[in-house]
């Protein structure tokens, strides 16, 4: 009888234990956890909505500041490294230092993907909540199978946390109706970002170390793919940021460095908004109709800086885009300490060359001269004179910059804008003439070296407010702009008045590219400096090259040193002359292979030993050190150079090896160099 009764109470056992552990399951499954959102940004391209997740950096700014100062109306929020802001209340994010359209910002949670879709499309955030509220209820009480409409009549079926879809709405109705299986395949739906494939980058190092103002060449378009500067210099400065942490690691572990901002400086625009599009639109022919717009709007640029009164516009535009960029800068980064480069593309290097070629320099005395000046002077009348100074430069919004970095109107050079400002070029003209140095007309008539101003088109070159520490020019026609004005030879003693640093960066194929130390060095034949490939090494089709050629060389002086025994054999003569061939041979042979190593010199393997052995002046237009160098060819571009030509010109932006040379040679003027040196 216990017996019996002992085997229901062990079965009651077990079954109370079995539901508890389903209960805890049960409990385990239907634990809520809140989505995590993340903030995304809409770039409309053709007609087409492309959502881009802003960087987990700035997502979690932007997460912050929506639960801490929600009912902000005037709540701004900088992103992308400062060069964004974001209006939290409107959802709304502008461009800083460029003109770009508004873009549409979101909060985002839910995701939806069409059978054509490339990329997950986020929900609006109203109905995001809903989504959420109703996944909620459905953990919670454990009942699937949820239907919602969304606000364009089509249909969500939560069917499990696994299984989301989301239905076309019906365009077709009959008499029968249609149920949602019968409308196609369904959108998949997903929650959370982490559930989508997308790329979150983690962002950008706050501490800005260097800015680099980039200037573009001719036309709107800057690569191949028909770009503009603003999205080339975005590929720049990424390229940028992933050789800081592949090559200055150590560095960055040390927090002894951050990062370098570029900013581009668009010029074009403003040039053909002068009216001159509509007086070519009257004049163009009718005949191939695109092609003369491409030429209109691209080529003619070239023939635009070559008038008197269109180079001033674009000297006028850069210059004063550079300096209103470079306050903004400021004025947004007041603890800024760093220095400031150029960089130009094309005929944006051209400008910068001759915009340097005409900067006014100080020596040290004078500089010291000013900034005693400055403290001597009444700082009230000074701020009262760059305020109308700023005024007339319609710069009067930076006036306070100028107020907190105490820059009075000696500081300014002010003599020199108000010429600029009165329009009296004569006068600013034969100021500069009278000045000293390798590039004045004075030194021109004691020199045997032409000016390389000489040729330039007659226009006032404004003054920059800053003093460049770098002038980059990638794909450059400078040298040959200078030998078509009459400059056949630069002054080995010149260098750029306010500028000590200048590379001339080209690829090989490049058709716009030109040379400029056979300018200063005319009587030396030399290559130029090759740059090595980032990852430290020449390409492998360059060393298969020279190696083929290294070996052909000594093929072919063995080939000759063999003949020439042949033939001494074969020739008819006495005994003694046959012993003396034979020994004149074998000597001539026994040199020939000693003397292999001196062929070797000429050939371009060895080259760089030879440089290093004897090493070439440049003059001091880049502070004595190299100044052109050539980047090495991809393996399928040495297939045809013709093919590659016009891809060459436009390669620069994402090349990693032109961006390791300009980082190097910032941070070198840092003090800081590369974890390891390439080779």
């Amino acid at each position: 009888m216990s017996a019996v009764e002992q085997q229901p109470a062990d079965a009651s056992l077990s079954s109370n234990s079995s539901s508890s552990f389903e209960v805890v399951e049960a409990d385990a499954a239907n634990k809520y956890e809140a989505v995590v959102p993340h903030w995304f940004y809409c770039k409309v391209t053709d007609s087409r909505e492309r959502w881009i997740p802003f960087s987990t950096q700035d997502s979690e700014k932007l997460e912050a500041a929506q639960k801490m100062r929600k009912d902000d109306e005037e709540l701004v929020v900088p992103t992308a490294g400062g060069r964004y802001n974001v209006h939290l209340k409107q959802r709304q994010c502008y461009a800083v230092y460029w003109e770009e359209e508004v873009s549409e910002v979101r909060r985002c949670t839910w995701f939806y993907k069409g059978e054509k879709d490339n990329k997950y499309v986020p929900y609006s955030e109203s109905f995001s909540e809903e989504l959420e509220e109703a996944y909620m209820i459905a953990v919670t009480l454990d009942e699937w199978k949820k239907k919602l409409e969304s606000p364009n009549r089509e249909i969500i079926i939560l069917h499990n946390p696994k299984l989301m879809v989301h239905y076309h709405p019906v365009t077709v109705s009959d008499d029968w109706g249609s149920s949602p299986a019968e409308q196609g395949r369904p959108r998949t739906v997903k929650r959370g970002v982490e559930n989508i494939s997308v790329d979150i980058h983690s962002g950008e190092p706050e501490q800005i170390d260097h800015l680099v103002f980039v200037v573009h060449g001719i036309g709107p378009a800057c690569d191949i793919r028909f770009r503009s500067i603003v999205q080339c210099v975005n590929d720049f400065r990424a390229v940028s940021l992933s050789m800081l942490q592949a090559h200055f690691k150590k560095a960055q572990e040390q927090q002894q460095i951050g990062r370098v901002e570029f900013l581009p400086v668009n010029w074009h625009s403003r040039l053909h908004s002068t009216g001159v599009d509509v007086d070519l639109e009257r004049i163009t022919l009718p005949s191939i109709n695109r092609l003369r717009h491409f030429i209109n709007d691209t080529i003619l640029d070239v023939f635009f800086y070559n008038s008197a009164t269109y180079c001033q516009t674009i000297v006028d535009t850069v210059a004063s885009e550079m300096n209103r960029l470079y306050l903004l800068f400021l004025q947004r980064n007041p603890d800024y300490k760093g220095g400031v480069s150029i960089a130009g593309h094309s005929l944006g290097s051209l400008i910068l060359f001759d915009l340097l070629t005409n900067q006014k320099a100080f020596s040290e005395d004078e500089d010291g001269k000013e900034k005693g000046s400055q403290m001597s002077a009444s700082h009230g009348a000074d701020a009262s004179g760059v305020k109308e100074i700023l005024e007339k430069l319609e710069l009067s919004e930076y006036s306070t910059v100028f107020e907190k970095e105490r820059m009075d109107r000696q500081a300014l050079d002010t003599n020199h804008w108000a010429q600029t400002i009165a329009g009296n070029s004569e006068e600013h003209r034969t100021e500069s003439e009278s000045s000293t140095g390798p590039g004045s007309a004075g030194s021109r008539r004691n020199c045997p070296y032409p000016d390389v101003s000489l040729g330039q088109v007659s226009a006032n070159y404004p003054q920059l407010i800053y003093k460049p520490a770098i002038f980059f020019a990638f794909g450059s026609p400078i040298g040959m702009f200078l030998t078509v004005r009459g400059v056949k030879r630069i002054d080995p003693s010149y260098s750029l008045p306010t500028c000590k640093g200048f590379f001339n960066i080209f690829h090989p194929f490049d058709p716009v590219a030109y040379r400029i130390e056979p300018m200063i060095v005319p009587d030396v034949e030399f290559e130029p400096m090759l740059l090595p490939h980032h990852k430290g090494r020449k390409r492998m089709h360059l060393e298969l090259k020279e190696g083929l050629t290294r070996m052909s060389m000594d093929l072919k002086n063995n080939l000759l040193g063999s003949l020439r025994v042949a033939w001494q054999s074969f020739t008819r003569a006495p005994l003694p002359a046959v012993e003396a061939a034979s020994t004149e041979s074998e000597a001539e042979s026994q040199n020939c292979s000693d003397g292999q190593t001196e062929v070797k010199p000429n050939e371009p393997p060895a080259a760089a030993a030879k440089e290093e052995a004897s090493p070439i002046n440049v003059g001091m237009l880049n502070g004595g050190h190299r100044i052109d160098y050539v980047l090495q060819e991809k393996p399928i571009e040495s297939f045809n150079e013709y093919l590659f030509a016009l891809q060459s010109h436009l390669c620069y932006w994402e090349s990693e090896d032109t961006v390791l040379l300009v980082l190097k040679e910032i941070y070198q003027t840092q003090g800081i160099m590369l974890d390891q040196p390439l080779q």
